[in-house]
């Protein structure tokens, strides 16, 4: 299906692109499997999932601009709709995205909060699907 504006689209992409970037880069230094779904780069392999494994919360999957990176196929698959969210936060907000996550996180956990499942980034994501992303 094609977007209504393709215009607005391509600006997505290009706000999100240093994330992008970034995703992309430890795919490769990770030696990860690429993969193009739905225009988004899906990333996997053994070293990612032993990295998201010692995340201070440890994920099946973790987005990254438009690159997606899951220590397996099923991972990927599983926690696609989850994650395809997160994309679309990217898209909205660039490379502020990370530092806003994480002070919002931050300022959560100062405050004896869960800074993970309270963020709202991560309670929107949670909205669009059923699943533990953390489960494997």
């Amino acid at each position: 299906m094609r977007p209504p504006y393709p215009m607005i689209r391509m600006a997505g992409y290009l706000w999100a692109v240093p994330n992008t970037a970034l995703g992309l880069t430890i795919g490769l230094v990770l030696g990860g499997r690429f993969r193009r779904v739905a225009g988004v780069i899906e990333v996997d392999g053994p070293r990612i999932g032993r990295v998201l494994a010692k995340l201070w919360v440890p994920a099946a999957a973790l987005t990254l601009g438009h690159c997606v990176l899951g220590n397996s196929p099923r991972s990927l698959e599983r926690t696609r709709r989850h994650e395809r969210v997160h994309v679309r936060q990217y898209e909205r907000w660039g490379p502020l995205f990370i530092p806003t996550y994480l002070v919002i996180s931050i300022w959560l956990y100062a405050r004896g909060r869960d800074g993970y499942r309270e963020n709202p980034f991560e309670r929107e994501a949670y909205e669009s699907e059923s699943c533990d992303i953390r489960d494997d």
